[in-house]
């Protein structure tokens, strides 16, 4: 079975287990893995890596896609093995170390990555471990269920192990559009003029005397797991169609609406969700994941074609997707994510983000990375590629959390990802704040006046009215600015 798949009979010789494989990894080097949430990510090599750290203590600077398994980032980091990592994050071990100054962190705008990588403004990838569904007869390599970095991991990496995973359907093979740009200073447009155009090849071009070994796996992808859609997430669904509806009535949109951009994540995709049951017909999708809402968006007949670079899925969600392959390969395809994510394009299509905040202040700026201003939770993603790039930014949030001891917007957000240059709509549960065309005092209105939980309101309006006192364009009272962040930190509740 497994040189069925690798149809480049003279790569046959390459199988090794992987001890073996991993013997190529030495202390110190660069090391890019292929996995974008959690999907397509690296399966036997981590655990490889890891027994041998607990014999031969060794060091690596990780880059991956985006947030990968456990398999990978909570192994490594328990044995030791990670000393700096890039471009994003989402797992509990690591983030403690990170968080301990154990790990450098670089976090890192998601389409940057192989920039950097390509211009020499980083540590080249001395070995890129790229998960494959096949080999085809050129050694070109075929990803499995993700395409990330791995492309120009391979593409740029001194040395490459292919993990070909057996777990993953052949099927796969047709879903990728693999498009790599030119260099700069000449490069050429990026052709992607919609959201279903291929401009590439379905497989990873790579010398095959650069394949160093390939390991057999034999493991699906972890699912990820989704918080139903609730009360609050039905209500912010809401606001942000009839918003939408607006605008078709506005003459602004049509009921195709412009191709959409949905983060990832529960409240994510819940609001995707709400399109079902909207006026909207013929969608397009040009975004980073490809979560379980799209699948019921295709299958209700609202969404044709979804662009991405990784699914993002429940096993339930997986299933269908298995089962129906020659359904879905006509409405999706995967790209590298500095494609999907590529700012070029973002503006070309005219897209409608949506992400998700962690917290927002009274003008409109976004943290969507860190708690209390200092501790990382999760990384930036992608989501700024899309932010300043976008037709109409939107970050959407609950009102407050940890059953009403935070508020999601504050005076002053304490860690600033997104400026309120980028930032467009602003929308909670209770309501959504337009931002476009209004100067900062006139943000101020509309954020308190929209978006706060009652039980906070009267408190931001009372901090307004003591900052407009100060003055200023953007008034602040800024001994004042932190307080709630420093009350939470100190009783466990923002509330007086």
């Amino acid at each position: 079975m497994d040189r069925d798949r690798i149809r480049m009979p003279s790569l046959a010789a390459k199988i090794v287990p992987a001890e073996t494989a991993a013997e190529l990894i030495k202390d110190g080097m660069t090391i890019g893995m292929s996995g974008f949430t959690k999907s397509g990510d690296a399966k036997a090599l981590p655990k490889v890596l890891a027994e041998r750290a607990s014999r031969e203590p060794f060091k690596i600077t990780l880059l991956t896609g985006a947030s990968v398994s456990d398999e990978i980032d909570s192994t490594l980091t328990k044995a030791g093995v990670i000393s700096r990592r890039m471009p994003y994050m989402g797992d509990p071990t690591l983030r403690k170390a990170i968080n301990a100054g154990e790990v450098m962190y670089v976090d890192q705008h998601l389409s940057e990555t192989v920039e950097m990588l390509r211009s020499n403004q980083i540590a080249g990838i001395d070995v890129a471990v790229i998960e494959a569904t096949a080999i085809t007869e050129e050694g070109g390599i075929v990803p499995t269920t993700s395409v990330g970095n791995s492309a120009s991991f391979a593409i740029l990496a001194d040395k490459i192990i292919v993990e070909l995973n057996l777990g993953q359907p052949e099927g796969l093979e047709g879903m990728h559009d693999i498009y790599i740009p030119t260099r700069r200073p000449s490069r050429d447009p990026v052709p992607v003029v919609s959201p279903d155009s291929r401009v590439g090849i379905p497989y990873i071009p790579v010398d095959p005397a650069k394949i160093a070994a390939i390991v057999i796996s034999n493991k699906r992808d972890n699912p990820v797991k989704l918080e139903p859609a609730d009360e609050d997430t039905n209500a912010i669904a809401g606001h942000l169609i009839e918003f939408l509806k607006h605008e078709v009535k506005a003459g602004r949109l049509t009921n195709r609406l412009a191709p959409l951009q949905s983060g990832v994540g529960a409240v994510a995709n819940a609001v995707l969700q709400g399109f079902i049951d909207g006026p909207f017909h013929d969608l397009t999708m040009y975004s980073e994941v490809i979560q379980d809402s799209v699948f019921d968006l295709v299958d209700s007949g609202k969404l044709v074609f979804a662009s991405a670079t990784a699914f993002s899925l429940t096993q339930d969600c997986w299933d269908r997707l298995f089962n129906n392959f020659e359904k879905y390969k006509k409405h999706m395809l995967l790209r590298p994510q500095e494609i999907s994510n590529h700012p070029e394009v973002i503006r070309r299509l005219g897209l409608i983000a949506m992400n998700t905040a962690l917290e927002a202040d009274i003008y409109g700026n976004v943290n969507s990375t860190h708690v209390g201003g200092t501790h990382m939770m999760n990384g930036i993603g992608g989501s700024g590629d899309f932010a300043g790039n976008a037709y109409l930014t939107t970050f959407v949030t609950k009102s407050i959390a940890k059953n009403g001891k935070i508020s999601s917007i504050v005076p002053m957000v304490s860690h600033v990802d997104h400026p309120e240059h980028d930032v467009d709509l602003l929308v909670t549960e209770q309501g959504l704040a337009d931002l476009r065309g209004l100067a900062p005092r006139e943000r101020a209105k509309v954020v308190i006046e929209n978006c706060v939980h009652p039980t906070y309101k009267d408190a931001l309006r009372d901090y307004y009215r003591e900052a407009l006192i100060r003055g200023g364009q953007t008034p602040h009272v800024l001994e004042k600015a932190f307080s709630w962040h420093d009350r939470f930190r100190t009783t466990g509740s923002m509330l007086p």
